[in-house]
């Protein structure tokens, strides 16, 4: 990476400088951190380095302590000037060469880090309730937390995706009741759910229990046995949740059912374990977790005073489970309103002898669903606006990218009228649609097209073999030809690195969607300005080569992003 490059000249100047005493009371073992920048001005560099902060050391002038620096760079490929404390650095045709030509030579490699410390990492997330269609709160979760798993592998780490089931609780018993419902409306009995807000809140009403109680009367005969219609519903459900997913190109590599680790006796196994540690005690008929002894703000209760278990304590279980499969970190994505739980689940990864750091919680907030300027609100218990409906709408690409477009922390306005749009306004399209104008630059490059005013027949500027030829045999002094015009967009090209890097350490996705965008506005104006094909073939060349750089690195990001990179619109 470029900011690499030129962060290593400057601490290798400094070095150099140090030793010789030109940066006054600053030794050569003095720690410092600086950090590669570009400058607001481009007149005055591609890269700056700010090194103020080093005047605490040097006991001198930021002007100064620049100069010295940088008598001691090797200045190879790129000249420099000292602007106050900053070193501003303007690079020469020879690196954008350099960095096109790793492009063409990495391919789908383009941007993967080297020598990264391999993680074995397990993703959590989505993790809903098997009681109805994902909403599409569900949804930002399923987008986010696969493009996330994208990332991480692309990064080098080993990451293995897991749905957790909640399975266990009271409201697989409702399902099991509203189920029963539908089935004795489809007799023709008449019968309808409560009216009482307070009653209806022990059903699931959506009409989306309909088409699976007419399933059921078609496979079985008609029962009140509540337990049988709850798993029959649950199936349905978990069976209907999961084809979504792989509609929406998120692929689990399991489904851990909550039933079943109450099932395997390891909840229980957790309490006994605190309850040996010493880490229990009984306190108004329950029993209290001292989680405030490891961080929590309060004791929490894992066992109510009639014996049965708090979420927590499954909880515990759980993610204790994770740890002993030998997962080095574990990534949970929750809803924002699960905050205050994150404590308490670090309270008891530590109290059970565990590293509590080995878990990160990236806290989501909710979509907001915008249809013609008005808000939608959304619930299971009525009539809603799900995942699926989304879907119908807008498609699957655009679904996903508005899903993934702003950081997780923020509440996400999702204007279903501008996503449909095929205009620059909708960001999804903008960017699809600098891909597939780059793949029709290539193909045109290669074949033979019809004069509109003669109706004769023009031959294609080169052959597909020579087109061939120009990537596999790729000489990178040919990207001199267009360098100077292209400088703005080769560096973003070369950015991407610094992207993936930063996306992957801070666990974001939203960066590579700026990034597309902001490579995608520099493809245009680029193309607006200069013509790829032309009479010079050699110039012709250069900047077809350049074109295959630009496909090569959006489909890298696109792939990441599981959005689709169409190569015809």
């Amino acid at each position: 990476m470029l900011k690499d490059f030129f962060l290593n000249e400057v601490k290798n100047g400094i070095k150099k400088a140090a030793a010789c005493g030109k940066l006054g009371q600053m030794g050569t073992d003095e720690k410092f951190s600086l950090i590669v920048e570009k400058p607001k001005n481009s007149d005055f560099g591609d890269f700056a380095v700010n090194v103020s902060s080093l005047a605490r050391s040097a006991k001198i002038a930021p002007p100064m302590i620049a100069q010295a620096i940088v008598e001691n760079l090797t200045k190879e490929n790129y000249s420099v000037t000292v602007v106050g404390g900053f070193i501003n650095f303007k690079i020469e045709n020879s690196l954008l060469a350099e960095a096109v030509s790793e492009i063409l030579e990495k391919k789908e490699n383009y941007g993967k880090p080297e020598n990264v410390p391999v993680e074995k990492i397990l993703l959590e997330y989505v993790s809903a309730n098997p009681t109805g269609p994902f909403h599409i709160g569900h949804g930002r979760w399923a987008a986010m937390g696969s493009a996330l798993a994208n990332l991480l592998k692309f990064y080098g780490h080993e990451v293995y995706q897991e749905f957790y089931i909640n399975d266990a609780g009271s409201q697989i018993q409702k399902l099991g009741n509203s189920l029963k419902i539908r089935i004795k409306q489809e007799l023709g009995e008449n019968i309808d759910f409560p009216t009482d807000e307070i009653e209806r809140k022990n059903y699931y009403p959506g009409e989306y229990l309909i088409p699976v109680a007419k399933k059921y009367l078609s496979e079985h005969e008609p029962t009140d046995d509540v337990q049988v219609l709850s798993d029959y519903a649950k199936k349905e459900m978990e069976a209907c949740q999961k084809a979504l997913l792989e509609e929406f190109r998120v692929h689990f590599d399991n489904f851990y059912s909550e039933l079943d680790l109450h099932k395997s006796g390891k909840v229980e196994e957790s309490y006994k374990e605190l309850m040996a540690k010493g880490m229990l005690y009984e306190k108004e008929g329950a029993m209290w977790f001292k989680s405030s002894e490891f961080g929590d703000d309060q004791d929490r209760v894992i066992k109510k005073a009639d014996g049965s278990n708090t979420y927590l304590t499954a909880d515990i279980a759980y993610h204790i489970d994770k740890l002993r499969r030998g997962y080095d970190r574990l990534i949970n994505i929750w809803g924002a309103d699960h905050h205050g739980y994150v404590a308490r689940v670090k309270a008891s990864i530590e109290a059970l002898g565990y590293d509590p750091n080995k878990l990160e919680v990236l806290l989501g907030q909710l979509v907001n669903l915008v249809i013609n300027g008005e808000e939608v609100r959304m619930g299971k218990r009525k009539n809603m606006v799900t995942l699926d409906d989304l879907i119908e709408e807008v498609g699957i690409d655009a679904t996903r990218y508005w899903m993934e477009m702003r950081n997780i922390d923020m509440t996400l306005d999702f204007d279903i009228e501008l996503a449909k749009k095929s205009t620059d306004e909708n960001p999804v399209f903008y960017v699809q649609y600098a891909y597939a104008r780059v793949c029709s630059i290539l193909r045109n490059a290669v074949n033979d097209r019809v004069n509109p005013e003669t109706g004769e027949s023009v031959k294609a500027p080169m052959t597909q073999a020579e087109l061939d030829d120009l990537i596999n045999n790729f000489d990178k002094n040919i990207i001199l030809k267009t360098a100077d015009s292209a400088k703005a967009l080769i560096l973003k090209l070369e950015e991407f690195k610094s992207v993936i890097k930063l996306s992957a350490e801070n666990r974001t996705v939203y960066t590579i969607c700026r990034y597309v965008q902001e490579l995608a506005a520099e493809f245009h104006s680029f193309y607006n300005s200069n013509r790829v094909i032309c009479d010079d073939k050699d110039l012709m060349k250069s900047r077809l080569a350049l074109m295959i750089a630009i496909k090569t690195t959006l489909k890298n990001a696109l792939d990441i992003l599981a959005v689709s990179a169409p190569e015809r619109m």
